[in-house]
């Protein structure tokens, strides 16, 4: 039987699970165990286990020995995939691009040395290293730099409000890490696109 390991288990991995079970393969799903945990009672197996513990996930994945692993809606999920697909042989992004695509800030640094425009940022761990940086011009957005889902995105127009940004964004980032950035006017694009072996 195919062993599918799916990162998360909310009601946005719902479909996932719940497409696999459809299929015939052996759902094995990886979250918190909370009320936002509905593939719980859906995947055949779920470990209560942090989407971001990635050597406990691969220890257990190891154990199962799974066949694939991946998810879908959760931009935190995506360096662990990346990480136990890459120390189990399977199909995914690798660690590197991973990386990039959910930091926030080291996105920004390969923007720049791609040559692609971007506003004038800097990262920052606690707001008292804030008067030490580059002076950027309000107003300013700051962010978690490796957060989803706009959360702990806030703007700044003053340097009082600068401060108390930067600690909630600290606060709701994992690594503890904000991202700073000037403020830029315009619309603003998402674009979807399917990759495989260099093709888009």
């Amino acid at each position: 039987m195919i062993k599918i390991a799916v990162i998360g288990a909310s009601y946005l991995q719902l479909p996932l699970v719940e497409k696999f079970n459809a299929f015939g393969y052996q759902s094995h799903c990886f979250a918190w165990d909370n009320l936002d945990s509905v593939c719980k009672g859906i995947a055949h197996y779920f470990y209560p286990i942090s989407i971001v513990d990635k050597e406990a996930i691969l220890e257990k994945c190891r154990e199962i020995q799974i066949d694939a692993i991946l998810s879908i809606a959760s931009d935190v999920a995506v360096p662990t995939i990346a990480f136990i697909a890459e120390k189990l042989g399977l199909i995914a992004n690798s660690v590197f691009s991973a990386s990039i695509s959910t930091n926030k800030f080291l996105m920004r640094s390969r923007f720049l040395e791609a040559g692609l425009k971007s506003p004038k940022y800097y990262s920052i761990t606690s707001s008292d290293k804030i008067l030490l940086k580059e002076q950027l011009n309000f107003p300013l957005i700051v962010k978690p730099t490796d957060r989803s889902g706009s959360r702990g995105v806030t703007i700044a127009n003053n340097q009082r409000d600068l401060e108390d940004n930067i600690l909630r964004a600290i606060e709701a980032s994992f690594e503890k890490k904000a991202i700073v950035e000037e403020f830029i006017e315009g619309p603003e694009y998402s674009v979807e696109s399917i990759s495989e072996d260099g093709v888009h």
